[in-house]
């Protein structure tokens, strides 16, 4: 089902909360990585907190793999 104007899908509303999510997983990140190494990143805090959410992005997107589903998610049978 494609999305409709001014409204949200389920799977929109999915994207969107990975989205958060991996935009707060950079700002810890560097929150945790402040307090350990008990570093003050300055003006480079915001670049900091994209290069570690872009990180998490492709640790995500590199553990996902196909796993026996096809693009759209759909399992898939064997030999398909």
């Amino acid at each position: 089902m494609a999305q409709q104007k001014f409204s949200f899908d389920v799977e929109t509303i999915k994207k969107i909360g990975k989205g958060i999510a991996i935009a707060l997983g950079g700002a810890t990140g560097v929150y945790i990585l402040q307090c350990i190494t008990q570093a003050d990143f300055g003006n480079w805090t915001p670049a900091i907190v994209a290069v570690i959410s872009i990180l998490i992005n492709v640790c995500r997107e590199y553990v996902k793999g196909s796993s026996g589903s096809n693009a759209s998610g759909n399992r898939t049978e064997a030999g398909n």
